[in-house]
């Protein structure tokens, strides 16, 4: 960038930075609302070279008084009392926030605000001093978008074609090639229910994509062939739920899942009494990363050599299309994976986000499924292999407890039992 773009750009956002002071002073509401609505436009129209510039100012002349605070937490210090914890937390409030919240009562205020913190959310690596800016726009969202202001909505071929548009565009665990596999994952065998906000009426937050069957399904591709026969949904005595897909980059960590999951387990259960199963088809993105990172320990641990020999045969094209009558690379697979959902550890977390995901909700990890997804996306991340996570809903609060309490994974015996079967040792304390 010249000198004189860069100059440019910084004027720009000082220009609406500016128009942002007189927000946060203005005190009619008129006024104040003319003003909020001046702001966004000036965000809107500024050049993408600016926006450094602004989030720089945002973090400059938006954050708290140093001497201030300095002062406030002094005086409560010496006196804690209720005067002085007020007086504390609004001095610890940064003036961002009230910002924020002037800006987000304009029409379009909302939208913007999501799409700001997008903006900051692909940025933040290489400037964490905006992290401040980004803390107050998730503090703002998790109470803008609480379940009292959420509603739940069922997607059927009746919904108005923008949102159908964005469910296809947007669904990120089974791609959704066209109408016309849309129009099937639609059909009366199938639902899809997604939560909406008032503030952003088009725009589906989450959504999630069931299908209603007789018993537990062990694989993705009989769910998404669009040839397949329509299922009487009265007959069903499962509710398979094969893709949730979060719509908002600039949501992401604004929890709406483990709310959405519980309420259609409810409206399933009022349409449908005969369903008494809930259970998912889920991925696990992470296995095949983790399964290279730990090869070393593999080939040094008893028989490993041999291990290593079968999973070499990951590398070739085509692989699980191949005869394999002594069943050896399923064995070892299953037993890894087992091994990666029970056992392996990012932080002291399970290693897999899917399986954080669903037993942070109170699910159980059920049944493993060998070549349960075999498309390129399928076969890359998890080695073509599914897992059932069980929504028993006696048992969800129990299960979340023992999550949130120590992250210990709960578990069905035989999943256990195979994960025992692989070759790298039980980490210490678990059998």
């Amino acid at each position: 960038m010249s000198p004189n773009e860069r100059a440019r750009a910084h004027r720009k956002a000082r220009q609406a930075i500016d128009i942002c002071h007189a927000l946060l002073s203005e005190r009619g509401e008129v006024s104040g609302a003319a003003l909020a609505r001046e702001a966004l436009a000036a965000y809107h129209t500024m050049p993408e070279a600016a926006l450094p510039a602004f989030y720089d100012l945002l973090v400059s002349e938006f954050s708290p008084d140093p001497a201030q605070l300095t002062q406030a937490c002094a005086d409560y210090s010496a006196q804690p009392s209720p005067e002085n914890l007020i007086r504390l937390q609004r001095t610890v409030e940064p003036p961002r926030q009230e910002l924020f919240r002037r800006l987000n009562m304009t029409a379009g205020g909302t939208a913007a605000l999501v799409v700001m913190r997008q903006q900051l959310q692909t940025a933040l690596k290489d400037h964490p001093e905006w992290i401040g800016i980004d803390a107050d726009l998730v503090h703002l969202f998790s109470s803008w978008f609480n379940r009292g202001f959420l509603s739940l909505e069922r997607i059927d071929w009746h919904t108005p074609a923008i949102i159908l548009e964005k469910l296809i565009r947007y669904e990120a665990v089974h791609e959704i090639t066209g109408w016309h596999d849309l129009h099937r994952r639609l059909e009366a065998d199938r639902r899809c229910f997604a939560y909406f906000h008032p503030a952003l009426p088009d725009e589906p937050l989450i959504f999630i994509e069931v299908a209603l069957t007789r018993g537990m399904s062990a694989a993705v591709q009989p769910l998404l062939d669009l040839g397949s026969p329509v299922s009487d949904p009265l007959a069903a005595d499962t509710a398979i739920f094969y893709s949730i897909t979060n719509c908002q980059k600039g949501l992401r960590g604004i929890s709406f899942g483990n709310l959405l999951i519980k309420q259609v387990v409810q409206q399933l259960e009022r349409e449908c009494p005969r369903i008494r199963t809930f259970a998912t088809l889920s991925p696990f993105p992470g296995f095949r990363n983790w399964l290279a990172s730990v090869s070393d320990q593999i080939a040094a641990a008893p028989e490993g050599r041999a291990v290593a020999r079968e999973l070499e045969r990951l590398e070739q094209p085509e692989w699980y299309a191949q005869a394999d009558p002594d069943a050896r690379l399923q064995k070892t697979l299953m037993a890894l994976c087992a091994y990666y959902l029970v056992h392996a550890r990012a932080h002291s977390e399970p290693a897999d986000s899917v399986a954080r995901f669903h037993l942070g909700n109170g699910a159980r990890l059920e049944r493993l499924n060998w070549l349960a997804d075999v498309s390129k996306h399928g076969l890359r991340q998890s080695a073509g292999l599914m897992v059932n996570y069980l929504y028993q809903l006696d048992n969800v609060e129990t299960n979340h407890e023992i999550y949130v309490k120590d992250h210990r994974v709960v578990a069905s015996s035989s999943l256990k039992k195979l994960a025992r079967e692989c070759p790298l040792p039980l980490p210490a304390g678990r059998r």
